[in-house]
């Protein structure tokens, strides 16, 4: 999965993709780099963004999503409000991609089981304004599986279908550096709940915390360690800025293991 953020605030390439011709042109390049999926995204949810208007963030994400639909390719949108899931799906995307599991925008659940396609619940507690502010966790593992179960639960009653749930743990996401690289060591605990894990570590600043790396553009060797750790330990996605050289990596170590 490709990400690519129209976005002027991303924590690693804000401003780089607003421009929808420029956003545009990046997606193809992604998809001709090797990502299956481009997550597309108008509405950064970095520690501390500001709320971002669902027509603001439309205007962002829905030339770019037709674009790359009509040229054939797989697009999941990267939302939290239920309106824009709607126009995005409308314009050709057909994966729903939330990193507040489907509860933020009480219509979002009924919106998705009503169109019938995949989700991504991720984990997160609060918003990105109030995430940093709840780290605390009786048990990490225990704690996230269990919130996590809660969303499906919701999901699941809303009438999305178990078949078109992925789950995403939420790296970075209400967790501090060492949390993360916890998740990640206990990965297998979110692949035995039995839906396909997605994993983002991309340019995250828990690498930036272990190698000392301030400038998250610079942090591809530890993203890609980090890709590869998360697909050893059963990851079925992979969502990462750098596609070439993640999809490069991954077709060696397949070869390896094989």
């Amino acid at each position: 999965m490709g990400i690519l953020n129209a976005t002027p605030d991303s924590f690693s390439d804000g401003g780089t993709h607003l421009d929808p011709g420029v956003a545009i042109a990046a997606g193809l390049a992604m998809a001709a780099d090797g990502a299956d999926i481009i997550d597309v995204g108008g509405e950064s949810t970095r520690p501390g963004a500001p709320v971002v208007p669902p027509e603001v963030e439309q205007a962002r994400v829905i030339p770019v999503i037709r674009a790359l639909a009509d040229a054939g390719l797989t697009v999941s949108i990267d939302t939290r409000n239920a309106a824009t899931m709607a126009a995005a799906l409308d314009a050709g995307a057909a994966i729903v991609n939330d990193v507040s599991g489907l509860t933020f925008d009480p219509q979002s659940r009924p919106l998705v089981a009503h169109r019938g396609c995949p989700v991504v619940l991720m984990h997160m507690r609060g918003t990105p304004a109030t995430m940093n502010s709840l780290t605390q966790y009786d048990d990490l593992i225990r704690d996230v599986t269990r919130e996590l179960q809660a969303r499906l639960v919701l999901a699941m009653a809303a009438g999305i279908g178990r078949d078109l749930i992925a789950l995403d743990p939420g790296i970075g996401f209400a967790k501090t550096g060492e949390q993360s690289v916890a998740i990640l060591r206990r990965l297998d605990a979110f692949v035995a709940l039995g839906f396909p894990v997605l994993v983002g570590v991309s340019r995250k600043s828990f690498i930036g915390r272990m190698t000392n790396e301030p400038d998250a553009s610079r942090r591809l060797g530890g993203s890609l360690a980090a890709a590869l750790f998360a697909a050893s330990r059963g990851a079925a996605i992979l969502r990462v800025h750098d596609v070439r050289e993640t999809a490069q990596a991954i077709a060696i170590w397949e070869s390896l293991r094989a």
